[in-house]
């Protein structure tokens, strides 16, 4: 599934050919994703930015918001106006500039919705947690929001509630980079050791970001390149392996039902 880094990745690669740019039509061949694609209102609209929230992708369109989301398998595509669809090619947003946007998405996990008014306000966005790269996520936020928690830190890590956009792939490369194994309780990590989890969360995702995410499956850039981050992987996807730093094999355990990766040597 695309976290954090795939979706900034994605905006930054969609922004320099929509912001700015008019709107000609919405083509919709099959409404049937996560939630029904309802009509959008944006023909002759101008797209005014293009943010992201979580792994929301938030298109203002002045009159209202197109919220976007990849799903588990869903890519976001700049081509030229008139490119054929394939299979899997659910939803297009014509230009004038001889561009359009193409949501290709074979597992209709992703979403395309349409929300007038204050978009914090939309119900998929409300009750989210702040964002990792921002400053309002510090140690001490997190210490507290961690208090008293008996499940595993790897586990609330995810939940965005708490903080937002850091899935499986970097909580597990985080967790790695601050010397911290998954499954120690939430509520059990000082407030030095929060501290020092912040700054691997945002430097892990910083160098994702920097290598245009991870490209594991479906996911590609607005251009149809891929990332590389996963080259640089500590321990996701790397069950007995060596660990990197000392050489123990990375183990792999089951946390709510997602693979977790660590080092019994190097993580406590």
């Amino acid at each position: 599934m695309p976290e954090l880094p795939e979706v900034e990745t994605t905006r930054n690669g969609l922004a320099p050919h929509m912001v700015g740019a008019l709107i000609v039509a919405a083509v919709v061949r099959n409404r049937s994703l996560r939630w029904p694609i309802p009509d959008l209102p944006v023909d002759g609209r101008t797209i005014l930015g293009l943010t992201r929230r979580a792994k929301y992708l938030l298109m203002d369109c002045g009159n209202g918001t197109l919220i976007l989301h990849l799903g588990m398998s869903g890519s976001l595509r700049i081509l030229p106006v008139g490119t054929p669809p394939a299979t899997h090619d659910h939803f297009d947003l014509i230009l004038t500039n001889g561009k359009l946007m193409r949501l290709r998405d074979p597992r209709r996990f992703g979403a395309v919705l349409w929300h007038e008014g204050d978009i914090n306000s939309h119900p998929l966005l409300a009750s989210l947690g702040p964002e990792p790269l921002q400053e309002d996520f510090d140690a001490r936020y997190l210490h507290q929001a961690l208090r008293g928690r008996s499940i595993a830190i790897k586990q609330a890590l995810m939940d965005n509630h708490i903080v937002v956009g850091v899935g499986n792939i970097y909580a597990n490369e985080s967790l790695f980079r601050s010397g911290i194994k998954p499954q120690l309780a939430a509520g059990k990590v000082s407030l030095k050791r929060c501290a020092r989890l912040v700054e691997e969360i945002r430097a892990t995702l910083a160098a994702a970001i920097a290598k245009g995410g991870s490209t594991l499956r479906d996911f590609v850039h607005s251009d149809g390149s891929s990332g590389y981050f996963q080259q640089e992987y500590f321990v996701y996807g790397r069950a007995g392996v060596p660990c990197r730093l000392c050489g123990a094999p990375i183990k792999q355990i089951k946390q709510g039902q997602r693979s977790s990766f660590y080092c019994g040597n190097c993580q406590k």
